[in-house]
């Protein structure tokens, strides 16, 4: 699968739904993940879990990340998308969320600790004859982390994903920059990078390690329009608004009020920060309790009028 740019919409839960691919794919990037799926929720033909495999003819490339504890869960899972998932490009492998609810039953991170399985896992996802993509986090040691990429390659993983902080650091402190420089290296085309993606500068400092992509993540959510400045886009406050309304209705039209309500919240609040600079006029829209009132206090400019932008 060859990407027509570096770019990519990490896989976010509760945030990287259809209407949120949608928007960035239209603001640019090449390839988007969906939430992590549970294996287990689609074998029991879980509703909720089949929400997230739903798709559009407006997205992105799209990798559909799966989290499994067992090789034949693992596998099963992976058959009722291929039954149920029309448009996407190919599967990837959870193997770095650090939380316990997914970690306590052996899922995410936990398999780190479980080279023969989740080689295996890997391995037996190319019988379906699409990339498989794998996301992972460091180990205590760069030579184990190593070890182990090593590892997903001879099981033809087609990317790897690194997340250069620990499992036990969850998401505190810096992420590792160097352990994905040393892997970019010594695999060259097979390393993407995840973990303090903040800027334009954070962007180019890992392709220069040899990174063949980059994942957005919390930063994208902190700054939505990152994209822009990637591409050398200037986008007025007015249009940034019109991304984020049609965010907000394509949500609402999917899943109602609230779900669109708490993801205009997420993405408005940090553009407010960026972009208008008024404090006073976030806190306002965090507790806006409908769309129409938190589009109507978006939309007035009044209060950001003869203020002083924050330095926040």
């Amino acid at each position: 699968m060859k990407l027509i740019n570096p770019l990519c919409l990490a896989p976010l839960a509760g945030v990287t739904t259809l209407p949120v691919r949608e928007l960035f794919a239209r603001l640019g990037v090449a390839l988007t993940h969906t939430e992590m799926i549970s294996c287990a929720g689609l074998i029991r033909n879980n509703e909720k879990t089949f929400d997230m495999l739903r798709t559009s003819g407006n997205e992105a490339e799209l990798i559909v990340q799966l989290f499994a504890n067992d090789l034949n869960v693992l596998i099963s899972g992976a058959e009722v998308v291929m039954r149920r998932c029309e448009k996407f490009s190919g599967f990837g492998v959870n193997m770095a969320c650090p939380m316990p609810k997914i970690t306590r039953n052996g899922s995410g991170s936990a398999l780190l600790k479980k080279p023969e399985l989740a080689f295996a896992m890997t391995r037996e996802l190319k019988r379906f004859n699409l990339p498989v993509w794998v996301k992972i986090r460091k180990f205590d040691n760069d030579n184990e982390t190593l070890k182990f990429i090593a590892g997903l390659a001879e099981a033809r993983a087609d990317n790897i994903c690194i997340h250069g902080r620990t499992p036990a650091q969850r998401y505190e402190g810096l992420a590792d920059k160097n352990i994905v420089r040393l892997a970019a290296k010594e695999f060259p085309g097979l390393i993407s990078a995840s973990g303090d993606v903040k800027t334009l500068s954070d962007i180019h400092e890992y392709l220069s390690f040899g990174c063949v992509n980059v994942m957005l993540a919390r930063g994208i959510i902190a700054n939505p329009f990152l994209c822009d400045e990637f591409f050398g886009v200037t986008r007025s406050d007015e249009s940034k608004l019109e991304e984020l309304f049609s965010l907000a209705e394509r949500t609402r039209e999917i899943s109602g009020e609230h779900k669109a309500l708490v993801i205009l919240k997420r993405f408005a609040g940090s553009m407010l920060r960026y972009s208008h600079g008024s404090a006073e006029k976030r806190n306002l829209a965090m507790m806006a309790a409908s769309l129409d009132e938190i589009t109507k206090i978006l939309m007035d400019n009044k209060s950001c009028d003869d203020k002083k932008p924050d330095k926040d």
